[in-house]
């Protein structure tokens, strides 16, 4: 509470009379408590930043195996990721990539215009709602890479691919964009 104090004052063998000085003392005692109570409401009453995570459907372990209707040539691109001097690198070609010297592959990258983003969309324009990606990616590949793949899938509205593993063929084609 606040409280004044007073001290003396006035007349003090007949000299001049002085008006009497009051000093103040403010108890903050209340202020700090309201302080903490508001504190505490406020860490209380607001809710946390969720943890953003990414959704990835993965086939279910315990049914059994079953058909699955093959994929045309056509209806398909495979992308490719690997990592050269520091720097994620996209590769990507339409096909089953068995054959080598015939595969046409292409570079690309993680660009908002001209990237991977604008070939999906190309092709998913071309090929319709049957188009299908599968993604494959070196060991020195970023797992940065592998994230942004899958963000521009979700961005491109693309539900149908898959993540596989590299094989020697891919190997083969990415040293042939190389000029290897």
């Amino acid at each position: 509470m606040a409280e004044i104090a007073q001290e003396g004052g006035g007349k003090k063998d007949g000299g001049k009379v002085r008006s009497k000085k009051a000093s103040t003392r403010i108890d903050m005692t209340p202020m700090v408590d309201l302080g903490f109570l508001l504190i505490t409401f406020f860490i209380l009453t607001t809710t946390l930043q969720k943890p953003v995570t990414m959704f990835l459907g993965m086939p279910d372990k315990t049914k059994e195996k079953t058909e699955t209707s093959p994929i045309k040539e056509s209806e398909a691109i495979t992308i490719l990721l690997d990592k050269k001097d520091g720097q994620d690198v996209v590769y990507w070609y339409q096909g089953t990539g068995k054959d080598v010297a015939s595969t046409q592959i292409e570079k690309t990258s993680f660009a908002a215009s001209g990237g991977l983003r604008d070939v999906l969309r190309r092709k998913k324009r071309e090929v319709g709602e049957k188009f299908f990606v599968v993604i494959k990616s070196k060991d020195e590949a970023s797992y940065k890479a592998l994230v942004d793949t899958l963000d521009e899938m979700a961005i491109s509205e693309i539900d149908k691919y898959g993540i596989t593993d590299i094989n020697l063929n891919d190997i083969k084609l990415i040293a042939k964009a190389e000029g290897k």
